[in-house]
């Protein structure tokens, strides 16, 4: 057995203690309850601040419940430990995380493949902290092109993006940040989302691009992304002008190849220059993480790109933002790993008919008028029936929201500001028996709304905190 010696000077050097490690502040216990809105002076014991916490967050809604939202609320134990394992993890530093560097990779090509990139190999796509900073990206390399293209007359030209007034609010954002004006096709009628010829028709030689929309956040519907490239078409054989297209896929990207394969939206159209998702709706992945692909090099222009030298690595970026987590690309190619093709149709398949199931039993009731059954997302909108008076969709969210549900209400834009719906998002985990427990809520709220004098909301504007 080795023989040591003691220090020769004792005491000369001490343990390093970082203080999270103390289970209590090791100069007394807190004295007084802690400020809201500044720093306590002093620390607390975990414990302590994790309750806290905690018993504020009760208060939340239950996210199971949220019919309002297209985000995932529910994952499987396994990927909530790989995500545990990765949050440290800088998804930037591609040099000193290689091999989530290399599942971030895989993931793009798996989509190139999905969306039946022309080759695979040469598509080009990036992670991103969800749809919105993917829209961002994308509007981003329409714009830029464009430039290029009209370099005789721009700035002096004002670009302009054509898409439905029934686009997500990050498209109005892009086009504020990045000035350029937003042509919007208004609804008509029973069309709750763009017209391709009428899309076609606001096209000019300033015209960036056309979004189109795979599954509107309104009520749930495919955008005819087919029928709008051939519109195109005809404006290109017309006019010479080459207009491209870019579809926003946040939620029906990660559907339709899964349920709907003959139906062509993708990089089957020529025209289609670039397609985004949101990994953390349809994708089965927590919050946040969406992806852009283009497809190819030549639809994102190279100096939108940067090559940085980064921590000893050559690292080409196309982002809005720097450091972010790995875990949630990590979880991404977790859940196409673990699913496969067959994986996701099952769990779509099983979302979808969920919606219509629902929707079927909404239409029963006698007073609601469905205007989708969740055949395309999984996802359905209804209204009042025409001879109901006495309540309105605002008045069932409200009474829906003592039972717990979360499900929004919201008035259309032009020009059908007159039509007020609901609509219920069926995801992964809110299942038919949920469904069920959903239906019969509704149902036995109905009795009392009938015995009321009229609508109660006053205030349709603040009836809810949904803003679409």
């Amino acid at each position: 057995m080795p023989l040591h010696e003691g220090p020769h000077r004792p005491g000369e050097r001490r343990l390093s203690v970082n203080p999270f490690y103390g289970p209590a502040n090791p100069l007394g216990d807190m004295a007084e309850a802690p400020p809201t809105h500044r720093l306590p002076d002093q620390p607390m014991a975990p414990a302590t601040a994790h309750q806290l916490v905690r018993d504020e967050l009760m208060l939340d809604g239950n996210a199971r419940l949220n019919l309002a939202t297209f985000v995932t609320t529910w994952m499987e134990p396994e990927a909530g430990v790989l995500m545990a394992e990765c949050r440290d993890k800088n998804m930037i530093d591609k040099d000193e995380y290689p091999r989530t560097a290399e599942l971030e990779r895989r993931c793009v090509a798996m989509l190139a493949d999905l969306w039946n990139a022309p080759d695979p190999a040469t598509a080009v796509g990036c992670s991103t902290t969800g749809s919105s900073e993917a829209c961002m990206l994308a509007g981003m390399a329409l714009k830029r092109r464009w430039a290029k293209r009209n370099a005789d007359r721009y700035p002096a030209a004002r670009p302009n993006l054509v898409m439905g007034v029934n686009v997500q609010v990050c498209w109005e954002k892009f086009c504020n940040f990045w000035e350029v004006e937003a042509r919007l096709v208004p609804m008509e009628g029973e069309r709750f989302h763009l017209d391709p010829q009428a899309a076609a028709e606001l096209c000019d030689e300033n015209t960036i691009g056309v979004v189109g929309i795979l599954g509107s956040t309104f009520d749930g519907s495919y955008e005819p992304v087919a029928e709008l490239c051939a519109a195109l078409d005809a404006v290109q054989e017309r006019t010479g002008l080459d207009i491209p297209v870019h579809v926003d896929g946040a939620s029906g990207a990660m559907v339709a190849p899964f349920l709907d394969e003959d139906l062509v939206w993708d990089f089957r159209l020529p025209r289609v220059a670039s397609i985004n998702t949101s990994g953390h709706k349809y994708g089965l992945v927590y919050p946040g993480v969406g992806w852009a692909l283009w497809r190819d090099a030549e639809a994102l222009p190279e100096e939108l790109v940067f090559r940085v030298n980064y921590l000893g690595g050559d690292m080409p970026t196309f982002a809005l933002n720097f450091s972010r987590p790995g875990a949630q690309v990590v979880a991404q190619y977790y859940t196409f790993l673990r699913l496969g093709r067959d994986g996701y149709r099952a769990v779509q398949q099983a979302a979808r008919d969920v919606a219509t199931g629902l929707a079927g039993r909404v239409e029963e009731l006698g007073d609601f008028r469905l205007l989708t059954r969740g055949e395309q997302l999984p996802v359905f909108a209804f209204t009042t029936a025409p001879d109901v008076t006495a309540y309105d969709v605002f008045d069932v969210s409200r009474r829906l929201r003592e039972s717990g549900w979360l499900v929004p209400a919201y008035t259309f834009p032009p020009n059908r500001e007159d039509l007020s719906v609901l609509r219920v998002v069926c995801r992964n985990g809110f299942s038919a028996d949920l469904a069920e427990l959903l239906a019969q809520d509704l149902e036995r709220l109905l009795p009392d709304l009938r015995r009321q004098p009229h609508p109660l909301t006053r205030d349709k504007g603040a009836a809810t905190g949904f803003h679409h």
